[in-house]
């Protein structure tokens, strides 16, 4: 898939199939995380790979918004470390991850955004490191409509030049 097919249809995806995700993939979907980009290549980021279905049940009620992390087959939690630019480099990781998966054909959704400390206890992760979010990953339960997309009109968010100059 192209990186702007990726951009183009990939979508929040809340349910997924019992089905595991390759050990291959699930590498593919780290590896892009790790080459993302980064401010003064800081790389504020560390990456927790849950599989474990018991951790993954133990995981969906610390993040309020997620309680669909129990039926992924896999997790990775995004955690930063204490850095000006931790939480824009992270995302910018988090949005790798997630269209690399979904070019795989694996769905994903952000969980979460801060408040997720007791994520630390659970998987042993230094008081030092904040966790931004829980990203679920696995092969969507239904089609997703790819590209079906309900956004502004373009013109109405990008500008050419000035302001009050619409893009399109």
């Amino acid at each position: 898939m192209e990186v702007f097919d990726a951009v183009r249809t990939v979508l929040a995806v809340r349910q997924f199939q019992d089905k595991p995700v390759p050990e291959d993939v699930v590498r593919q979907i780290v590896e892009a995380g790790h080459l993302t980009a980064s401010s003064m290549n800081g790389q504020p980021w560390h990456f927790i790979v849950v599989e474990n279905k018991e951790t993954l049940r133990q995981l969906a009620p610390l993040a309020r918004t997620g309680p669909y992390i129990a039926q992924a087959p896999l997790a990775i939690v995004v955690g930063t470390e204490h850095s000006p630019f931790g939480v824009s480099d992270a995302s910018r990781a988090i949005q790798s991850m997630i269209l690399t998966a979904w070019s795989q054909g694996v769905g994903s959704n952000w969980v979460g955004f801060n408040n997720l400390q007791q994520i630390n206890a659970l998987l042993g992760i230094p008081d030092r490191i904040d966790i931004l979010a829980v990203l679920p990953f696995g092969y969507p339960v239904q089609a997703t409509g790819k590209g079906q997309k309900k956004r502004k009109p373009l013109g109405e968010v990008a500008h050419r030049e000035r302001w009050d100059q619409p893009f399109a």
